[in-house]
């Protein structure tokens, strides 16, 4: 039996616009300077009180707490505008379609979503019986903390090793080697293709459609 835990954002969909323009309306609002989208791009995948934190560098505060409840009204607005709907990306349908049918493998989703934005996207996509466990920012310490990927170990059934962590972020990596799961990064995220191998990726995959080989030969032994 084998594990594949998919990162959601920047791995699954692409939901920068969203955050994006989530977090420039906060910022905002607290009369903070207009953010790159590369500074929202590099703190994608962290839970969110943690991804402001880093982004105004400093520790989680009282502001930031009612920074981070500001950011979610103002997600929740946006997300009614179909310019700002996070789509899968093309090809990742197939991919879950593939390992689903696998009888050897099994799926997870460890995510800095809320639990109600991944709920939103399981039911959207209809992935509910695709996946065995899931796991969110209201469940789990931020990434790199490895618990989203033990916890989801544990009620699938298998070990960190019999597992692989698949994300487009350093901090998915980093999870994954603390853990002791592989990590495979995806180089059409959100974060470049030397912050994963210097985060402990084993190998970088450029298309949704190389990943069921690249998970095939992480298992093979020709990675790990």
């Amino acid at each position: 039996m084998r594990l594949i835990i998919f990162d959601v954002d920047g791995t699954l969909v692409d939901s920068q616009a969203i955050i994006h323009e989530a977090m420039c309306l906060t910022f905002s609002d607290f009369e903070v300077p207009p953010l790159p989208i590369e500074a929202t791009r590099s703190i994608i995948g962290l839970t969110l009180n943690q991804a402001i934190a880093r982004l105004l560098g400093r520790e989680v505060d009282n502001e930031i707490d009612e920074m981070t409840a500001r950011y979610k009204e103002h997600y929740l607005q946006l997300a009614k505008l179909p310019a700002m709907q996070s789509m899968l990306y093309e090809g990742i349908n197939s991919v879950i379609e593939i390992l689903n049918a696998q009888p050897e493998t099994l799926l997870a989703i460890a995510t800095g979503k809320s639990r109600r934005g991944l709920n939103t996207l399981i039911e959207t996509h209809r992935f509910k019986d695709k996946f065995v466990a899931w796991r969110s920012a209201d469940d789990c310490p931020s990434k790199p903390h490895p618990a989203m990927i033990l916890e989801c170990c544990d009620e699938a059934g298998c070990t960190p090793a019999q597992s692989v962590m698949v994300g487009d972020a350093s901090f998915d990596m980093e999870m994954a080697i603390t853990a002791g799961a592989g990590a495979l990064g995806v180089s059409w995220g959100y974060q470049d293709i030397a912050a994963l191998k210097s985060a402990g990726a084993s190998k970088i995959v450029h298309s949704p459609a190389e990943l069921p080989d690249a998970i095939d030969t992480f298992f093979d032994g020709k990675i790990l």
